[in-house]
């Protein structure tokens, strides 16, 4: 027998094992809670024997293999054959084979291809976004973009700070930047119209004769008991790259917080991938906590990424216990480097969209540096309708799959679009600032076919404008043979601009619309008059775009200017979040550019 035959009949086996544990065909008795520490006894008890200490260093004491899967059920007749549903068979997953850990750990980082293993190199990659144009109000006077309330640049850039540089440009998103933080804006008053917006108009701070115009959307709080149940696949990068300290050892700590949110009506399984892709834990009940912990423990880093493989295995799961009142999502767990088979972000992202569309959801968190791969992540997240985070520390993993768990995972509304229009009356010029990924035709917003952001329960977002104020002078001369746009009417004279939302709400397929005026009465004289959410804001935004060295930013507004702008807005700091912001103004000002 080949040994491609002998990998389809492992497949086979595999696929009648693990849908005999997870198909409803008769009810089981409902185990009692069980979790605690993943101690050796414990988890070999459920099956996960103890394995040799991986490479990196900084892997749990112990670490466990999963148990061989059951012999498959008796074969049916050939007439029964035809009825039974057709499932694509799984990759052939014993985990021992990606698993087994080399014979002496690496003196210094390296990269594993297959059987060859080289020094490491830098091979970081990022969208090359160039930043938003200054737009005239008399040509174009219509903004639109898809909301964003990913938070993966911060801590990204927070990363490459901490290690003494500044990040290249492009790792710069300054939408990101800004929404990483919470702006304790109003809470929206129920569910059926999910937002409340906030505006707020000030002068800015880095550049004179320009004005900011602050939109925040804070989203409704989903209550507890109104949370559906979770149908969660993890799926966890086990490739070679993904051995130190900082990339699987951490995704499995991080996957352990969310462990601790789980309910028992929610429903973990786990894929693992490498040079193959295979089932780690089938479908399992948040009751058995200590099971999930287990086959967490059991996963260790070595040979290449088939991420493409482990994508498609893990959607084929997410199908199994498919409901569409649950919370239908994939977790991914890697650095992006995904080097055999499908790796190319284009055609993956056909994949992630269709699986979108289908109801299952893709949520993407980073690791690691030197091959970080940044476009993949944001491609992955972005058609997946999930979340692109970056874990640089467990503090940041609290954060994300703990403090921000419902903002994560349970979603208030699909497709959220964006739509200003401003006043030729009363501005000649505009901005966006960021969101340079996330642009969307005029007609697209009306289209309730294009695809959007979705926001999660409590989750706020917040864009800036820089607007030129007609009469001020602009950034480019007028055209010579324009005809004079006609005035605006009197309606509208005391107006800058008008705001429109659209949003689905979770599995609708007509979207409902928000609309508020932009006027006199959101101004502020000053920015110190302004209120602390707007303040603070502004302080993010200046930083993200002097990281990113955009030229607009007068060039006598430095670091100290940031600096003080946000010790002046770090208002109320529980967790010492802001403290650290200002802290990273002061790393960047003492830094040196570096060369992208």
């Amino acid at each position: 027998m080949t040994v491609q035959k002998m990998l389809r009949s492992a497949s086979v086996t595999s696929l009648a094992a693990l849908t005999a544990l997870s198909a409803p065909t008769a009810p089981l008795a409902q185990p009692a809670v069980r979790d605690g520490a993943p101690t050796a006894a414990a988890c070999e008890a459920l099956g996960f024997s103890p394995q040799p200490t991986g490479y990196g260093g900084g892997l749990p004491r112990h670490a466990y293999r999963a148990a061989p899967m059951p012999a498959p059920p008796p074969m049916p007749s050939p007439r029964a054959a035809e009825a039974l549903p057709q499932i694509p068979p799984l990759p052939v997953p014993p985990v021992q084979h990606r698993i087994a850990p080399p014979e002496s750990p690496p003196s210094r980082p390296l990269v594993v291809t297959g059987s060859a293993v080289r020094p490491h190199v830098d091979t970081e990659r990022y969208p090359g976004a160039q930043s938003n144009p200054i737009k005239r109000v008399a040509e174009e006077p219509v903004s639109t973009f898809s909301v964003d309330v990913d938070t993966a640049s911060y801590a990204n850039v927070r990363r490459f700070l901490n290690d003494g540089s500044r990040p290249p440009s492009d790792a710069v998103r300054v939408e990101e930047m800004i929404n990483y933080f919470d702006y304790g804006y109003a809470q929206p008053a129920d569910r059926a119209t999910p937002f409340r917006p906030y505006v707020a108009v000030t002068p800015s701070p880095w550049a004179k004769e320009r004005r900011i115009v602050h939109i925040g959307l804070q989203g409704y709080d989903l209550p507890r008991k109104a949370e559906p149940p979770l149908n969660l696949v993890f799926l966890v990068d086990t490739s070679g790259s993904m051995w130190s300290e900082d990339r699987l050892p951490l995704a499995i700590k991080s996957l352990n917080l969310l462990v601790d949110q789980l309910r028992p009506q929610d429903r973990v399984a786990i894929v693992a991938y490498a040079g193959s892709a295979g089932a780690v834990l089938s479908p399992t009940d948040g009751r058995n906590k200590l099971k999930v912990r287990c086959a967490l423990g059991a996963m260790r880093a070595g040979g290449s990424t088939a991420g493409g493989e482990g994508l498609k295995l893990a959607y084929d799961l997410a199908r199994q216990n498919f409901d569409p009142k649950s919370v239908n999502r994939v977790i991914l767990m890697t650095d992006g480097d995904f080097n055999v088979g499908v790796a190319d972000p284009t055609k993956l992202k056909d994949l992630v969209a269709a699986k979108r569309k289908e109801g299952t959801y893709l949520s993407v968190y980073g690791f690691g540096r030197g091959n970080y791969n940044d476009v993949m992540m944001q491609t992955l997240a972005q058609n997946g309708n999930g979340t692109a985070a970056y874990i640089d520390t467990l503090n940041e993993a609290r954060k994300l799959l703990r403090d921000d768990f419902a903002r994560s995972l349970f979603p208030i509304a699909d497709d959220v679009k964006i739509q200003v229009e401003f006043n030729p009356a009363a501005v000649s010029e505009y901005r966006l600032i960021g969101y340079e990924t996330r642009m969307l035709q005029r007609e697209d917003f009306n289209n309730d076919q294009v695809d959007a952001g979705e926001v999660g329960s409590r989750a706020s977002v917040t864009a800036l404008y820089e607007i030129t104020p007609a009469g001020a002078r602009g950034s480019s001369d007028p055209l010579r043979y324009s005809s004079a746009r006609p005035s605006a009417a009197p309606s509208a004279a005391s107006e800058l601009a008008f705001l429109k939302v659209r949003y689905k709400l979770p599995g609708g397929a007509v979207s409902n619309l928000i609309e508020r005026p932009i006027g006199a009465r959101d101004a502020y004289p000053t920015v110190q008059a302004a209120p602390e959410a707007t303040r603070w804001a502004l302080a993010v935004a200046a930083f993200g775009q002097m990281l990113k060295a955009d030229p607009r930013v007068d060039a006598a507004y430095g670091w100290s200017d940031v600096s003080a702008l946000a010790q002046g807005a770090r208002g109320d700091d529980p967790y010492g979040i802001r403290a650290e912001f200002v802290q990273l103004v002061r790393a960047a000002g003492e830094s040196q550019p570096r060369a992208d």
